[in-house]
């Protein structure tokens, strides 16, 4: 069984997080999208939320939507569009720290139980671990 932290809600300030949504892997991330939290003000999709995502509905319910535009053979992205891209992954790259901390630090490449319940309950203390380690300097100081 594969298991994912789907939705990933942080502070911009302090990178710190402050919502995980957890489903299995079968899921698409995009599902998740409804439950953000109240104030939530963007959120920042790769390349897989394009087509699924609608930046119209979001600008409707007050979120800046950031998703990442695709380039296909026939229709290379321009220099225009390549910076958004540019600017929304350097954005959501502030997040990957997050799950460096959870694979190496704490030790968490694969779930280990069987169930969704377990191993939701298992992130969700992997993620409060990795805001304290990541604070860790703060709080000492």
């Amino acid at each position: 069984m594969a298991l994912r932290p789907d939705a990933v809600g942080a502070d911009v300030d302090s990178g710190l997080t402050h919502t995980v949504s957890v489903t299995a892997a079968k899921a698409a991330d995009i599902s998740q999208r409804p439950d953000l939290r109240e104030g939530d003000r963007a959120v920042f999709g790769d390349k897989g939320y394009v087509g699924q995502a609608d930046p119209a509905e979001a600008r409707r319910a007050g979120v800046y939507g950031a998703v990442a535009l695709t380039a296909s053979k026939p229709h290379p992205l321009t220099a225009a569009n390549r910076r958004p891209n540019r600017r929304w992954s350097r954005t959501r790259s502030r997040m990957e720290p997050l799950f460096r901390v959870i694979q190496w630090p704490l030790g968490y490449t694969q779930v280990r139980y069987p169930g969704l319940a377990k191993n939701a309950a298992q992130v969700f203390t992997l993620i409060g671990l990795t805001n304290l380690y990541r604070v860790r300097r703060r709080l000492l100081a």
